[in-house]
């Protein structure tokens, strides 16, 4: 059996997951998890952090954080924003 050594460019992969491909893909995935939670009571950011592009959906109403502390509508939500 032969093996294969992969040697990853560093500063190149840190590059990619900053870059506005990876922001747009994860800001709709984000919009995907927050229609499938109500999208009146979430938002979605999508911010640059220190190594990578974050996305938050959050509870943005009172009547969103009650609907998540009773019936967990947006953590039941998070499998719709896989692939």
């Amino acid at each position: 059996m032969s093996f294969t050594k992969l040697k990853l460019n560093i500063p190149e992969v840190r590059r990619l997951r900053k870059s506005p491909a990876v922001a747009a893909e994860l800001r709709r995935r984000g919009e995907k998890i927050r229609a499938a939670a109500g999208a009146d009571d979430h938002e979605v950011q999508v911010f640059d952090g220190a190594t990578r592009a974050r996305v938050t959906v959050a509870t943005s109403t009172w009547q969103g954080r009650y609907n998540e502390a009773k019936s967990q509508t947006l953590s039941r939500a998070l499998d719709a924003g896989r692939g």
